[in-house]
């Protein structure tokens, strides 16, 4: 039996990792690909971190002096290797977790590769991305032309043919946009609600930075100020389609913990008339696709950037009854008894980016299971 059981090898995990090798507390971390930090790994290839370096890293090792400021896919993925050999961790790949059984003095979890593990103390770190989410609109099984979930989309290069329509507008949906734009594709961008969209730097400062300094604010005044900063930035949008949400940038983070969208040149694309902006979808048929506002058109690809599920209550019942409103768990340490703990990390920006929470998570846990 292992002492601590670290379900996923993603940033989350790793953090989990290397905060319990600093309090010497053994562990096994069980990863369903063959590789660590899977999620990234499958991401477009243009993707950079949002959140500067220094509030990014994983505990007890900082990036690199030498990396940007906000640092690249190739460059993370490089990190956290040199972060699995600083601390000497080996997950076990292929190991997908099943089913989670609550027994009187430990968890056993089952894994789909036929091995059994126990432990005293889990830590789940699937993350909020473990599910695609794809809507099944009306006549959109017989639709056509390809359609696929932005988790497949790596580059301009693999979508021939001219125009793309990208159905969402979260950080991945503006920046696919962006990058087939740059790469002179024909895009149209689909919204469907109001957007909170913040640039990623202000006047040569990090929007993150500014973020935390106004979080010391009073919210009814530090929101506000936010909201200035936005629409300096960012200009009246409603003219090129998109409605700014009512909440202020910070107060959705705070009480939804989504993420405005971070710009990197998505509105200006918008601007020049580069990307067009289309409301949201009402229906296919086999060649076209047709929006709210009764318009139709026929693209060579779609691309959903419709989000994900945690779905954790699928391979470990005993959450269900513990989910927050967004369906995810609601607690950073959820059972506690004289034999068993059960922690989540990698579930909550609420007050921060996710990988500053993590940061402060995985130490959080890593000083609770040291003391019991």
């Amino acid at each position: 039996m292992s002492r601590t059981i670290i379900i996923g090898a993603g940033p989350a995990g790793l953090a989990c990792a290397g905060a319990l090798s600093k309090k010497g507390i053994p562990f096994q971390i069980l990863e369903k690909s063959n590789h660590i930090a899977a999620s990234w790994v499958n991401h477009y290839d243009r993707l950079s971190l949002h959140t500067i370096k220094e509030l990014s890293h994983l505990p007890h090792l900082p990036f690199p002096e030498e990396y940007p400021e906000y640092v690249p896919k190739n460059l993370l993925l490089e990190y956290y290797q040199k972060y699995c050999d600083h601390f000497n961790i080996n997950p076990i790949f292929n190991a997908e977790v099943q089913a989670i059984q609550e027994k009187e003095k430990e968890w056993q979890i089952f894994c789909a590769n036929g091995q059994t593990y126990s432990s005293h103390s889990i830590i789940i770190c699937t993350g909020f991305n473990r599910i695609p989410n794809i809507p099944n609109w009306a006549g959109k099984a017989s639709y056509t032309g390809s359609i696929m979930h932005s988790k497949d989309y790596k580059n301009a290069t693999q979508l021939p043919g001219n125009s793309v329509l990208v159905i969402g507008m979260g950080n991945s949906g503006a920046e696919i946009a962006l990058d087939l734009s740059l790469n002179n594709k024909e895009v149209d961008l689909s919204v469907r609600g109001p957007v909170n969209i913040v640039p990623r730097d202000f006047l040569g400062n990090p929007t993150q930075k500014t973020a935390k300094n106004l979080a010391v604010l009073p919210t009814f005044i530090g929101d506000r100020i936010g909201r200035v900063v936005q629409f300096l930035s960012m200009g009246n949008l409603r003219k090129y389609g998109l409605r700014p949400a009512k909440l202020f940038p910070a107060q959705q983070l705070r009480e939804y913990g989504k993420t405005p969208v971070i710009d990197l040149g998505t509105v200006n694309q918008i601007k020049k008339g580069a990307i067009q902006v289309r409301p949201g979808i009402d229906r296919f048929d086999e060649e076209n696709v047709h929006f709210k506002d009764a318009s139709s058109k026929s693209y060579d690809h779609i691309i959903m950037a419709t989000g994900y599920h945690s779905k954790v209550e699928e391979f470990a019942p005993f959450v269900k009854d513990h989910l927050n409103s967004h369906g995810h768990p609601g607690n950073l340490i959820l059972r506690k008894d004289e034999n068993k703990q059960a922690c989540f990390v990698g579930f909550n920006a609420y007050a921060s980016g996710l990988l500053e929470s993590i940061h402060e998570q995985a130490i959080e846990v890593a000083e609770h299971l040291a003391t019991t």
